[in-house]
């Protein structure tokens, strides 16, 4: 599903991380933020995604929770489900997509005509029926990756892949200084990390960059 109405990207988000593919372009999502307010599906997708080798953020149980952690702890992709309490997924797909340029995937369901149609409008990149497989959700996050990708190679007015991968390294470098601060192991450090920038309300880049420029200061 590639939406006609998001022919020009948003460029106006300090998170907007699509770009260009060049050397340097992920060639899938390594991050992938779950939301549904049914705990058994979450937990389920959220199993096979790790068994497929992504990291899974969250899951969360509605629209509201999935913008929150889009912004403080920057997900490659959203997988939502549509109708969940508070904010709806069609809702939640076209703030993402529009605040953080993050491309969405949804699963629902329900296949009725007008929520494909605005899902397409919204910044959605790919469909999926419940249940859904194993297979199938390899295929659609594939599929909704390389739209994804085609739709940003096609847009000159946005932030560089590039972009991402420097901040993943700043995220990276920041989490082992905390291994290094605190005598922590890497996943506790890295959840420290996404605490601090949910109870600030801060991007997890910006925290992490806080970090080593402190750590900088210090002399290492």
């Amino acid at each position: 599903m590639h939406p006609e109405s998001a022919r020009t990207m948003p460029d106006d988000s300090p998170h907007n991380t699509n770009g260009h593919p060049n050397e340097d372009a992920l060639e899938r999502p390594e991050r992938i933020l779950i939301a549904d307010d049914e705990h058994l599906v979450a937990s389920g997708m959220a199993a096979n995604l790790e068994a497929m080798g992504y990291e899974v953020v969250g899951p969360v149980n509605d629209g509201d929770a999935a913008i929150e952690c889009c912004r403080t702890e920057e997900p490659d992709m959203v997988l939502l489900d549509i109708r969940m309490p508070g904010t709806d997924g069609i809702e939640a797909a076209k703030q993402i997509f529009r605040e953080f340029g993050t491309p969405v995937l949804i699963f629902s369901a329900y296949s009725d005509p007008e929520y494909v149609e605005l899902g397409s409008q919204a910044g959605v990149f790919g469909y999926l029926l419940k249940p859904v497989t194993s297979d199938q959700l390899r295929v659609g996050i594939e599929i909704a990756w390389s739209r994804f990708q085609e739709l940003a190679n096609q847009t000159d007015e946005i932030t560089t892949l590039k972009e991402r991968l420097e901040n993943r390294k700043v995220i990276e470098q920041a989490k082992w200084i905390l291994v290094k601060r605190r005598s922590v192991e890497e996943p506790e450090a890295m959840k420290l990390l996404q605490r601090e920038a949910r109870n600030n309300r801060r991007p997890l880049i910006e925290v992490a960059q806080a970090i080593v420029d402190s750590d900088n200061l210090l002399g290492g």
